[in-house]
């Protein structure tokens, strides 16, 4: 089932919150090149983790998962890397007429929820 934008959102706002949070750690000065710090470690946190586990930090506490738009349970870590690019300048703002982002609709991948098996 695809993600609702809502919950996307959460996600991606979760994500880049504990980043300047690490940016903060690590600077307390953020002008001129350091100022783009926080969107460094965003980039570094979500291409890593989604290549190594199909979820950002942020998407994992949401409940989502990025994976190929033919169902494969993971995209290519290429694909991961045009993605990540892509949601760093801002492509998700940009909707498809399904409610995919850009970025997503670009690298042929989907977010979708993960289901909790019943217990």
């Amino acid at each position: 089932m695809q993600a609702s934008f809502g919950r996307r959102f959460i996600a991606v706002m979760i994500d880049w919150i504990m980043c300047q949070g690490i940016a903060g750690l690590i600077t307390r000065h953020r002008t001129g090149p350091a100022a783009l710090l926080p969107l460094l470690i965003f980039f570094i946190e979500v291409l890593l983790l989604t290549v190594l586990t199909g979820s950002s930090a942020g998407q994992r506490v949401a409940g989502l998962r990025v994976v190929g738009v033919n169902g494969a349970p993971r995209i290519p870590a290429l694909r991961v890397l045009e993605r990540t690019i892509l949601l760093c300048l801002v492509f998700p703002a940009l909707l498809t007429k399904d409610g995919r982002g850009y970025h997503d609709w670009l690298s042929s991948s989907i977010v979708t929820r993960v289901l909790q098996p019943a217990a």
